[in-house]
C-alpha cells in the first residue's frame, strides 16, 4: 500500500485527491491548516480510520512544516502532493495591486512547496518510487499568450515551476521524481463554475498521470492529461 501526502486536503482539488486515494486503497496523510474545521475530512475519516489521518499545517510556517515532519519521522511517503495553493486575490493589475498579498502569494505557492518537500525528503527516501508533485497552472508557462492580470498568480506559479525543475536536477541521482503539473482549468471556488473540467475529472486524470510516472518524467511541466506543457 502507497502512502500519499496531500497538502491543501480541505477543499477543491485537495480533498478530491484525498477521496480518490482512499477508493484506491491507499493510505492518505491529509494536511489542512484547521482540521478542527474541515467537517468532510472527519467524515471521511470515520469511514477510512485505517488509512486517512489528517494533520495540521500551515505551509508558510517554519514550526508547523517542521512539526508535521516530526510527527512522520519514522512514515514512508510515496507521493507528495504540494497543492496548497491561493489565487492572489483581486487587485493584482496595472490598475492596483495589493503588495502584501502579492507577498503572501509567492509564500503559498512558491516557497512553501519547497519549505514541505525538504521537510519531508527523509520520508520520501524511504519510498521505492519517490514522487514528488506540485500542482502549477498553465498561467505560469512563459511561452503561453496569455491575457492582463493575475501578475501574483502568475508570477508565483512561473517561480515554482523553476524550482520544481532545480529540485529535479538535485534529487535525480536518488531516483526522486519531480515534475509540476497543470491540473486542467477545473470546477473549483479558485476555477469557478465555468471552467472545462469537473474536479472529479481532473483528479481521476491526475492519479493516472501520477501512477505511471517514471525518473525519465522527472523534471518535465506536464498537463493532467500526460501531455508535456510549454515551460
Amino acid at each position: 500500500m502507497e502512502t500519499v501526502l496531500i497538502t491543501g486536503a480541505n477543499r477543491g482539488i485537495g480533498l478530491e485527491l484525498t477521496r480518490q486515494y482512499l477508493k484506491k486503497q491507499t493510505r492518505v496523510f491529509a494536511a489542512c491548516r484547521t482540521p478542527e474545521a474541515a467537517l468532510t475530512l472527519s467524515k471521511l475519516k470515520q469511514s477510512n480510520p485505517e488509512t486517512l489521518r489528517v494533520y495540521p499545517l500551515e505551509v508558510t510556517d517554519e514550526h508547523s512544516v517542521r512539526t508535521l515532519a516530526d510527527a512522520l519521522h519514522n512514515e514512508t511517503i510515496d507521493v507528495l502532493i504540494n497543492n496548497a495553493g491561493i489565487s492572489g486575490g483581486e487587485k493584482q493589475d496595472i490598475q492596483e495591486m495589493d503588495y502584501s498579498r502579492w507577498a503572501l502569494t509567492l509564500a503559498v505557492n512558491t516557497i512553501s512547496p519547497f519549505r514541505v518537500t525538504v521537510a519531508l525528503l527523509d520520508n520520501l527516501r524511504r519510498s521505492r518510487k519517490p514522487r514528488i508533485i506540485t500542482l502549477s497552472s498553465q498561467l505560469g508557462s512563459m511561452l503561453r499568450p496569455t491575457s492582463t492580470g493575475n501578475y501574483a498568480y502568475r508570477s508565483s506559479k512561473a517561480a515554482v515551476n523553476k524550482v520544481m525543475q532545480g529540485l529535479a536536477v538535485d534529487l535525480r541521482s536518488e531516483n526522486i521524481i519531480v515534475c509540476p503539473i497543470h491540473p486542467g482549468w477545473v470546477q473549483t471556488d479558485m476555477g469557478g463554475s465555468k471552467a472545462e473540467l469537473t474536479v472529479q475529472e481532473s483528479v481521476s486524470a491526475l492519479i493516472r498521470l501520477i501512477d505511471r510516472l517514471e525518473l525519465s518524467d522527472s523534471g518535465h511541466f506536464l498537463k493532467w492529461n500526460g501531455e508535456e506543457h510549454l515551460w
